[in-house]
């Protein structure tokens, strides 16, 4: 058998295996739409911190990580690790918060329209839906790309079979059955990911042997005082902190732990775990700059140049279907999950069976277009930066929200709107090039920077000119509790009156 069939039997057998478990989850209970969208307070440390690390790590932890640290070393390592790592600690403090002020909530959007209003609201649910639909479109495409480059398996089929499988158990089962499966597949990836790593080091020669030829022609990739490394960091932790906050699925996950204490360990935790997860991931592009490799296939170039036996290509493989699929159900349940609140709104005597099966439809309906845009192997990575950038620019006033009475819903509005205008006049071309005249035009770095400060500033001015003025009005937080309600309950929820 040729390794292009064997790697398509491969791929059948695992994404069989992982729908059939998601399967047996879902039928072990009947589904409510409270269920299908958040698991309330269901979820254990244990499985709480494999579904965040396993949700969070996609494919692209191996084709981005490996590519910043074959053209930015360890300092562009670092950057991305803290990055990513970051928003894990940030939720472990700001999910207690937001579970404390409203307990029967279900998602980011949910809040802004019950903390700022409508037109803050429809601007945070563009920035969620724009950010999850271009990181589905890119894990799609990165698994793709990642069995072509193995295997020779055609783009369009690699996408049809893995998203087929996802939407079978993800449509059925909802979060819980993708909890389940995110658990599974946390202890396949890591041994898996480790296994790759230890391998390409044995192959190469040891440490030592492997980094030689790098250290002679790009000693800068070894090194933390990397000026453009450490910048290109920088920009990472802004734009990845930015933009995970603005992730359905880590909401879901806050409200799927059974408390607050289950939050905390599980959230950070995941910090401690993601960490070096992504400095491996990264320290493997080093490696691949032994051939030269620099590009995102860097991975996955090094493994064909190291002549390794087919098995281990197998074995890559499975680590990356793991890998994908633990983020696609994640980001398919998150994307349905958030319309959710508006097939409430426009369907108010629907029953929630109704509701849940509309839900399933939009997760189907979101996911078909995106094997179509995955099986022409676009690189997503402009649009991914572009994603970014809305996120810094209502980052500040959404989670400024959860503490500040004094916030408004035009400030929020407005301080996110000129704050992305703002970034806008730095963010570069699709070639990125400058697309305007302007001191550090182009720069990724201060487009990143520029949204999240404008906003601060606006908002910060603004409630104090309105102190000055005497107009200030205190947002009551109760309310938060008070009209916020799970599903498919009938009463209002009993207010707790919150006093700090």
């Amino acid at each position: 058998m040729t390794l292009s069939a064997t790697a398509l039997v491969v791929t059948l057998v695992t994404i069989t295996a992982f729908t059939l478990m998601g399967l047996l989850q879902a039928s072990r209970r009947t589904i409510t739409l409270e269920d299908y969208m958040v698991s309330r307070n269901s979820v254990g440390t244990q499985a709480a911190l494999a579904t965040i690390v396993a949700s969070a790590m996609g494919a692209w932890i191996l084709f981005s990580p490996p590519e910043v640290g074959a053209t930015s070393g360890i300092a562009g390592i670092l950057g991305y690790c803290i990055g990513q790592a970051t928003p894990s600690a940030m939720l472990a403090f700001m999910g207690t918060r937001i579970r404390f002020l409203m307990p029967h909530g279900h998602s980011l959007n949910e809040y802004v329209l019950h903390r700022f209003g409508n037109a803050m609201y429809l601007l945070t649910l563009g920035i969620i839906v724009f950010y999850m639909f271009v990181y589905l479109t890119a894990e799609l495409t990165a698994i793709a790309k990642a069995v072509e480059l193995i295997a020779g398996v055609p783009l369009w089929l690699t996408a049809l079979l893995v998203i087929t499988a996802v939407f079978v158990y993800t449509t059925v089962g909802g979060l819980a059955a993708t909890i389940f499966t995110d658990t599974i597949q946390f202890a396949v990836i890591v041994p898996l990911l480790l296994l790759s790593f230890a391998i390409a080091i044995a192959a190469l020669g040891g440490w030592g042997s492997a980094i030689a030829p790098v250290a002679e022609s790009a000693p800068q990739l070894l090194t933390l005082a990397n000026g453009p490394g450490i910048k290109f960091g920088a920009t990472l932790v802004i734009a990845v902190v930015a933009a995970e906050m603005f992730n359905q699925a880590n909401w879901q996950r806050i409200y799927a732990c059974k408390d607050d204490v289950v939050v905390r360990r599980s959230f950070l935790g995941s910090f401690l775990f993601i960490l070096p997860i992504l400095f491996i991931s990264g320290l493997l592009g080093i490696l691949a700059m032994h051939f030269g490799f620099n590009d995102d296939r860097a991975f996955f170039s090094l493994i064909q140049a190291l002549g390794l036996p087919g098995w281990v290509s197998i074995a890559v493989l499975v680590l990356v279907l793991a890998l994908v699929m633990s983020s696609l159900d994640t980001l398919l349940n998150g994307i349905a999950s958030v319309f959710t609140t508006d097939l409430l709104r426009l369907f108010p005597t629907m029953q929630s069976s109704g509701i849940l099966r509309v839900a399933r439809g939009l997760t189907i309906a979101l996911g078909l277009p995106v094997v179509l845009i995955a099986a022409q192997g676009y690189n997503v990575l402009y649009l991914f930066l572009l994603a970014d950038l809305v996120c810094a620019g209502a980052l500040f006033p959404v989670l400024f929200g959860l503490y500040s009475r004094r916030l408004t819903g035009a400030m929020a509005f407005w301080s996110s709107l000129l704050g992305i205008a703002a970034g806008a006049l730095f963010f570069p071309r699709p070639d990125f090039s400058p697309w305007n005249g302007l001191p550090f035009a182009g720069d990724l770095l201060i487009s990143f920077a520029v949204p999240i400060g404008v906003s601060f500033l606006i908002s910060m001015i603004w409630i104090q000119v309105k102190a000055q003025q005497g107009q200030t009005v205190a947002f009551d937080f109760n309310r938060l509790d008070a009209e916020i309600r799970a599903y498919g309950a009938t009463e209002p929820t009993t207010v707790s009156k919150i006093t700090t």
